[in-house]
């Protein structure tokens, strides 16, 4: 478990002042009752089954933005640079304004700040309103690179304390440190705190607007993995909750309409399925069954040949048996002092199987393509996902992977599922990418047809991310039919070749096979070991050998 974990909660127990807790719940209430709707939630912890896995990709490594990181130790150096960004901002505002003035007017949005944190935050609200101040006053100094890219780079002199943070080449790894910060959903600030810092700065809405429309549409642009996608020039997009929920609605189309996956088709999946996992060991069960209760009748017998036979082994046969059923059981799966109760396991088995809709079973890339698959590389978001079953045709939307990558998509994941009340469109992308994608020659075969842009030092590298990112299954997935609806196409297109049937045929036959050899075996396994007790018991070589002489 990393050390970053946040433990420093700014609502521990050790902490906790009751007075401002019963302050902060009246002044809550009374703005409610005043605005009569209220502020929902936008700024979310990650899921603990999500933080246990990889917690350095969702806590701040050097940076802290808003309250749930910023009783850390760890990250207080980076208050000074805090302090030199509200220094210049505060030589930017107009005669009639200083600094305090613009915390007087955040300590008025106070309780719209804290609406937006879906956790308690144990400050005042003057706190809180100076906190917002320096965070954002670093914030807007940063968002500076790419406002300038965007329209010019003619001023690019940077005159305060974090000048050596502020990379305009994007090539220090610090830069990038901070990057990654400020795409965490737990450091995130809502957006409008930053369009009202830039509005007590210009005097101005529209030319406040402007620049926050600039900053933001340039930071978009480089966090987002769909390079292609035409971001909105328009003002709807500062009406966002923050950083991360622009990134999300630039990337996930919005669903307005179910699309109807087959349910014959889903059942074959689900056997291809079981199939696939569980192979021999399903089928062995009714030899295991079939031995266990020959084992179970012979040994329970009191009267006749049987028990007299049982009755007069030796321990040295005795110790033979039991060796020779030891190996038996071992090759077939079978526990050698415990009878198996075929009830019990069939429950077991049907309870801990994970149900179909968080599979995504797709033959890979390299699969696809020897299956005469093409892959086409497509401008836009995930919405640009498609398959032509006419022409065999995989159309996917080229991706930029670099080192900020897995950040950005394992946030977003978090932000998806912490939010979203419909599909979960993005996550299961990510899945559908970790479905086709096994090795890195299939990260070869995309990235020479143009689909994925490899920004990272090689191939295996990003197999590895993306395999690596499987974790979110620990999340119940729900049905995204524009990409359910294509992978039913693909592997209906996959399933139907020739040879894919001759080789699942091939399969289950061999699988159907093998289960009567192993029966058939065991069972003169099973006669042989017999007859070995019997003629231990009762001298069958004598018996033999009397009558041979005798004839």
């Amino acid at each position: 478990m990393s050390q970053h974990q946040p433990t420093m909660s700014c609502c521990s127990s050790s902490n906790f002042d009751e007075y401002q807790w019963v302050i902060n719940v009246g002044r809550a209430l009374e703005k409610e009752l005043e605005d009569g709707d209220e502020d929902p939630v936008c700024i979310f912890t990650v899921p603990k089954t999500l933080m246990s896995s990889h917690p350095d990709t969702y806590t701040p490594q050097q940076l802290s933005l808003g309250p749930y990181h910023y009783l850390r130790p760890d990250l207080h150096e980076m208050e000074c640079y805090k302090l030199s960004a509200a220094k210049k901002l505060q030589n930017q505002l107009h005669r009639r304004h200083n600094f305090e003035n613009l915390v007087e007017q955040l300590i008025k949005l106070e309780p719209k700040i804290r609406a937006c944190y879906h956790k308690y935050l144990n400050f005042n609200a003057e706190t809180l309103a100076w906190m917002m101040a320096l965070d954002v006053s670093f914030l807007l100094e940063f968002l500076q690179i790419y406002s300038l890219k965007e329209t010019s780079s003619s001023s690019r002199v940077v005159t305060s304390r974090m000048s050596h943070l502020l990379d305009y080449s994007k090539r220090k790894s610090v830069h990038h440190v901070i990057l990654r910060d400020m795409v965490m959903l737990e450091n995130q600030v809502p957006l409008f705190v930053l369009r009202k810092v830039l509005e007590f700065q210009y005097l101005s809405v529209e030319s406040a607007d402007d620049m926050l429309l600039s900053m933001i549409r340039g930071l978009a642009k480089e966090l987002s993995p769909f390079k292609t996608i035409e971001l909105p020039k328009s003002q709807k997009i500062l009406e966002h909750s923050h950083l991360l929920d622009l990134l999300y609605d630039i990337i996930v189309p919005k669903v307005e309409e179910p699309v109807e996956i087959s349910e014959d088709f889903a059942d074959q999946i689900e056997a291809d399925i079981r199939l696939e996992s569980e192979g021999f060991g399903s089928d062995s069960n009714y030899v295991k069954q079939l031995l266990n209760e020959i084992w179970n009748m012979v040994s329970q017998r009191t009267t006749g040949p049987v028990s007299l036979l049982i009755k007069n082994i030796s321990s040295s046969v005795t110790i033979k048996m039991k060796f020779s059923w030891t190996i038996l059981s071992t090759l077939l799966h079978i526990s050698p002092d415990d009878p198996i109760n075929t009830e019990d396991e069939g429950s077991t088995t049907s309870m801990n199987k994970p149900p179909l809709v968080e599979e995504i079973t797709i033959p890979s890339v390299t699969e696809l393509s020897n299956s005469g698959v093409s892959f086409i590389p497509t401008r836009g978001n995930i919405s640009a996902i498609n398959f032509d079953k006419d022409k065999a045709a995989f159309y996917l939307p080229t991706i930029s992977l670099d080192i900020n990558t897995e950040v950005v998509f394992r946030n977003l994941t978090a932000y998806e599922i912490s939010n979203a009340s419909g599909p979960l469109i993005f996550t299961r992308y990510i899945e559908l990418l970790n479905g086709i994608i096994d090795t890195e020659e299939d990260v070869g075969l995309l990235r020479e047809r143009g689909i994925i842009l490899n920004r990272l030092k090689s191939d295996e590298e990003v197999a590895n991310m993306l395999n690596g990112m499987s974790d979110s299954k620990a999340i119940r997935l729900t049905k995204a039919p524009i990409l359910d609806k294509v992978i039913e196409d693909v592997n209906k297109y996959h399933g139907s070749l020739w040879m894919v049937k001759i080789r699942k045929f091939t399969k289950r036959s061999v699988f159907s096979s093998w289960q009567y050899l192993t029966l058939f075996a065991a069972i003169v396994l099973m006669l042989l070991l017999a007859m070995e007790s019997f003629c231990s018991v009762f001298n069958c070589y004598r018996i033999f050998h009397n009558d041979f002489y005798e004839g």
